[in-house]
């Protein structure tokens, strides 16, 4: 394993200057300025397959979501000029055998799991979204994007390793967040594997990275998403490239890690990011991850362990500090197990 020296500088406490309590967030770091791949950037929906509601407020209904998800494609909402929530009523689902899922709220729109349900749900190995290969792990479709929406009380119940993701659940395929904000989603408060309030992800297709672009996890007020591991996003076997986004006051709420220890539910590593495997990569570019905390266990903001030591974690022009836990890091704010870990440009405290 070979490390880098984090840059440690002096500043000003994160906590207090980086937004006043009482202030809800918008989407991404304003200051993070890390370039974005074209394949990482928004959708074009100028011209959408469907649109969820005719105009008005009430038209943008749970059922009408559910429904346009299911069809695939490109969609889009018609709720007039004000911003609106909608409150899901049941579970938003891709099915495998539809065109890619393009949903764009357009800065608009808020989808509520009213603290008793997942909001979105994706899973190439569920029979009941129709089974599409005989190598469902490993597939290229279907592929959901997310843009331009807020998450928030998204719930997953369980403790199982796949019972995690309040507000989103990903198996297989491919997934891409765009300019989305997520708070107060919860999933299991204990375990050890299970994790990721707003977001978990498994198996994406030739183990191509999940894109997370300009968006938030958290806030002050209740704001922050809670989970037994990875506070605010989770994933076995998953690379991630996070770039121009915000992570803030999120918590990992188990105790005991994983495997757990004698008397203890387990969980509780990775205050905001909690990665496990093997082959995987962590890329963090222009992004901060502040005042998140670890129940006593791995990682106050990140806790990233690749099982064979063949995973990386690449920390570039970012700032990771007043993350807090009583536990185990390798680096401030850091649990770290893999073949390399750099930082560049960045405060790490």
């Amino acid at each position: 394993m070979s490390r880098s020296r984090p840059t440690l500088l002096i500043s000003i406490a994160l906590a207090a200057t980086l937004v006043p309590a009482g202030t809800a967030l918008g989407a991404g770091n304003p200051d993070g300025n890390a370039w974005v791949p074209p394949e990482a950037r928004k959708v074009d929906t100028s011209k959408p397959d469907r649109y969820i509601g005719n105009g008005t407020p009430a038209s943008c209904t749970s059922k009408k979501v559910v429904a346009a998800v299911a069809k695939g494609g490109v969609i889009r909402f018609r709720c007039g000029r004000k911003p609106v929530t909608v409150k899901m009523k049941t579970t938003a689902k891709v099915r495998n055998d539809r065109p890619p899922v393009v949903l764009d709220g357009r800065g608009k729109v808020t989808l509520d799991g009213m603290g008793v349900r997942r909001i979105l749900y994706l899973n190439t190995c569920d029979p009941k979204q129709v089974w599409t290969t005989d190598h469902c792990q490993n597939q290229d479709h279907p592929t959901l994007t997310v843009q331009n929406l807020k998450f928030k009380n998204g719930r997953a119940w369980g403790k199982g390793a796949m019972d995690g993701g309040g507000a989103i659940f990903v198996r297989g395929g491919r997934l891409k967040i765009v300019n989305s904000t997520f708070y107060a989603n919860r999933c299991a408060w204990n375990g050890p594997d299970v994790g990721g309030a707003a977001v978990q992800v498994f198996s994406q297709y030739e183990g191509l990275p999940v894109y997370v672009v300009k968006s938030t996890f958290g806030g002050w007020d209740g704001r922050g998403n809670r989970c037994s591991n990875g506070g605010a996003i989770a994933s076995i076997g998953v690379s991630w490239t996070i770039l121009n986004s915000l992570f803030i006051n999120n918590k990992a709420t188990g105790s005991g890690a994983n495997p757990p220890k004698a008397g203890t539910p387990g969980g509780g590593n990775g205050g905001a990011v909690y990665n496990d495997g093997n082959t995987m990569s962590l890329k963090v570019r222009g992004t901060k991850i502040a005042n998140n905390r670890s129940n006593g266990e791995g990682g106050s903001a990140i806790f990233f362990v690749s099982n064979d030591r063949s995973g990386s974690v690449e920390i570039t022009d970012s700032k990771i500090k007043n993350n807090t836990g009583d536990g185990f890091e390798t680096h401030p704010s850091i649990f770290f197990l893999g073949r390399s870990i750099t930082f560049t440009r960045s405060v790490v405290k």
